[in-house]
């Protein structure tokens, strides 16, 4: 498939050479805090890719914080710290919580005396009992399971400067919101948002959640290779997070190996594949830059969007 033309596309050899000015520390010891399973990131890619971005980043905050004082200047208003939000999309397994962890550390190094944080969407989930109420648990992480209302709203609250905004928080241990516990997002320079429906536009909704976000990223792979993530890491978490008895797949765990690993190729066959298909890939023409991973999440090509 041929690249969007509103694109421009860069080989990994061509972007690493756009913008070099100063190098950020990343230890390899560092690196491993913020790997997701069979989430291959090495120094170089880090060096060759996302350090290009966070300076991208860094002219792009600047800019925004000047169009504020320019705003608020023409409207006689008084200036205001409205925060810069990054919004990060793409499939299930593709690597998208070890981007957004990968560039709020990257960004905190270079930009200390910056407050950055970092959310994801999964905390705007219905809670189980909710999705079951509804006759939709099977539906889980389609735009229907989201409580988009309260999404929005805290979005809103984060970008008109709010102090201390409450987010839910997911448990992927419980695979449910983990009741009166929250996230507080108080004041940042950047938020970093993190989640499969970042890019997507609900029909029941005039605003989304791409009106709040002021650079969006989309990591993106053949299906065929994000199933492969999806089974090796599932894989894997059975034999590490799943065998905590508090774990909702503790029981899967403890099961037939080959059925358990039957029933994850059955979940992304008739869930995740179905919604990448219906509600993800579709908005990959709708962010500011795409990242292109190849096996091993190797990333081998980068798009940036033209205007």
């Amino acid at each position: 498939m041929s690249d969007p033309i509103n694109y421009y596309a860069f080989k990994k050899d061509e972007w690493k050479d756009l913008y070099k000015l100063r190098s950020i520390p990343v230890t390899t010891d560092g690196l491993k805090q913020i790997k997701a399973f069979n989430d291959e990131i090495s120094i170089q890619d880090v060096r060759d890719v996302y350090i290009p971005i966070v300076h991208l980043l860094d002219l792009c905050t600047q800019n925004f914080n000047q169009w504020q004082k320019t705003k608020t200047a023409f409207l006689d208003k008084q200036d205001r710290k409205v925060p810069f939000i990054i919004g990060i999309s793409g499939s299930v397994a593709v690597g998208k919580s070890t981007t957004a962890r990968l560039l709020e550390v990257l960004l905190s190094r270079c930009f200390e005396d910056k407050k950055i944080q970092l959310i994801t969407t999964d905390g705007f989930l219905y809670n189980s009992a909710e999705l079951k109420r509804r006759g939709i648990m099977d539906r889980k992480g389609f735009p229907e399971s989201y409580d988009m209302k309260s999404l929005i709203n805290f979005l809103n609250e984060v970008k008109s400067g709010k102090h201390n905004v409450k987010a839910p928080v997911y448990s992927h241990d419980v695979y449910d919101i983990i009741p009166d516990k929250f996230d507080i997002i108080n004041q940042p320079d950047v938020l970093i948002i993190e989640g499969i429906n970042t890019l997507q536009l609900p029909s029941n909704q005039q605003i989304y959640v791409s009106d709040f976000t002021d650079f969006s990223i989309y990591i993106d792979a053949d299906d065929d290779l994000i199933e492969q993530w999806y089974i090796e890491r599932f894989e894997e978490l059975m034999d590490t997070a799943f065998q905590n008895p508090s774990n909702y797949y503790y029981e899967m765990a403890h099961t037939d190996r080959k059925k358990a690993i039957e029933t994850a190729k059955d979940v992304w066959q008739q869930i995740n594949l179905p919604n990448l298909l219906e509600n993800i890939k579709p908005t990959k023409t709708r962010a500011d830059l795409i990242i292109h991973k190849t096996d091993n999440h190797r990333i081998d090509k980068i798009l940036l969007r033209k205007y």
